[in-house]
């Protein structure tokens, strides 16, 4: 498999440029040459099939011929060691929990995945990796455990001040060794500006073997296919159509359903599911994309005011926008919606939504009541206790806090302040030992 640019698709890189530069020279992002089709013999047999077996069958469509047979194994089953059980809350609605690994995310998927490839493609190297991560809260925490203690790569992650929720924090900001946490005084499209500054910046490049986790880096999307079959191998009825509705912030993950559906998973339409954070819904509606400027939400995790994963989306639908509205519907929610829907998914549902989740969930319910007689999918990204102080405000009662958070709470944070601006992030890249 041989990887191009969004900017131009002549230019063709191997499996290994593609994953270790993370993006290309001309700023623009990696795409597969194809996105693989699963044989008709996949998807009949997926009810008899498990999550190993599908995370097997999607690695190997995309590595194998870069990586060896026993290594594709390995990295799809170190990957995916935890169950994404879908849970059916009523008759036509159920939602993924994408929240069983270990910093309990869903990034944690792309994260385990994309460190275990990368240690791979990076092994013969005698220079060391350096990834540069921007984060508005679970990314980060992802990264942080998935490349903890990899050797010859170290991660630098840049995340909002007092955007992320106090235990996202201290999950991207306590690990220490090759982990490194910048705190900067501004929004998360300053932190993703910084880190794409870098990348095109020679005097960097000079110094530095530059990567990014971000899902700018096509290694974070390709395993985030696996959960959309997951889910379709779980669901019962066949017949009705299926609706996922996706939490979108940057788009990488709703990125990751388009190439699932191109694989052969019988999605109907996709729910992009926004904040008040509207830029991709103003730009299915208009057909002209503005970014605006980002807006602090209580789903921190997709205040994000220029997706770079549009670009992805685009490219897929050969930049037909009438293509794309075909595929993808798009709703947007604030806080007040967001704070009823949590509670009336506990009240009526007795289930525990995070501020993400609920979003999801407006969106599908919006689509549903548009367009009846489909079965839903929400995808619920989070764990609900990563935003306690949102969830027990909301609900008037406090998650049960997962042993791997309880650990947590008492570590201290580490992490360096730095103002969004990009001539402060040179000097500190330039001055690091």
């Amino acid at each position: 498999m041989r990887y191009y640019s969004t900017k131009n698709p002549v230019v063709l890189y191997s499996l290994k440029e593609a994953v270790l530069k993370s993006l290309p020279e001309d700023n623009g992002l990696f795409m597969p040459e194809y996105i693989p089709r699963l044989p008709c013999s996949f998807f009949s047999g997926m009810e008899k099939s498990d999550l190993t077996t599908i995370a097997c069958e999607v690695s190997r469509a995309f590595l194998t011929g870069d990586v060896p047979e026993e290594e594709i194994l390995k990295i799809a089953r170190e990957s995916l060691n935890f169950p994404i059980p879908l849970v059916k809350l009523n008759d036509d609605t159920s939602v993924l929990e994408l929240f069983h690994g270990p910093t309990l995310a869903f990034k944690d998927v792309g994260a385990r995945f994309m460190a275990r490839v990368m240690s791979w493609l990076n092994r013969d190297e005698t220079r060391k990796l350096t990834i540069l991560v921007a984060t508005s809260g679970d990314t980060g925490s992802a990264v942080a455990d998935g490349f903890f203690g990899v050797e010859g790569i170290e991660v630098i992650i840049l995340y909002p001040s007092g955007k992320v929720s106090p235990l996202q924090e201290k999950q991207l900001t306590t690990h220490g060794q090759n982990i490194t946490a910048l705190e900067i005084s501004g929004s998360f499209d300053d932190c993703q500006s910084l880190v794409k500054r870098a990348f095109l910046d020679l005097s960097l490049r000079e110094k530095y073997r530059l990567s990014s986790a971000n899902s700018i880096n096509i290694a974070r999307l390709i395993p985030q296919s696996i959960y959309y079959l997951e889910a379709g191998r779980q669901v019962q009825d066949k017949k009705k159509p299926l609706v996922i509705s996706v939490p979108s912030g940057n788009f990488g993950n709703l990125t990751a359903g388009l190439f699932a559906r191109r694989m052969g998973l019988p999605v109907s339409v996709f729910v992009a599911a926004t904040n008040k954070n509207d830029a991709f819904p103003l730009y299915l509606s208009s057909g002209k994309f503005q970014p605006v400027k980002t807006r602090t939400t209580i789903s921190n995790a997709m205040d994000v005011g220029s997706p770079s994963n549009l670009a992805r989306m685009d490219d897929l639908s050969g930049n037909d926008i009438h293509a794309l509205r075909r595929e993808v519907m798009a709703f947007s929610f604030d806080d007040e919606q967001t704070r009823n829907a949590m509670r009336w998914v506990f009240r009526d549902l007795h289930y525990m939504l995070d501020p993400h989740g609920a979003v999801g969930w407006l969106g599908w319910e919006k689509y549903n009541a548009l367009y009846p007689g489909c079965q839903g999918i929400v995808l619920e990204t989070a764990h609900p206790a990563k935003f306690l102080e949102v969830v027990a405000e909301t609900l008037q009662t406090e998650p049960e806090l997962p042993g791997a958070l309880r650990d947590i709470s008492g570590k201290e944070k580490i992490s360096i302040l730095l103002r969004p601006e990009y001539a402060l992030f040179q000097e500190y890249l330039r001055d690091r030992k």
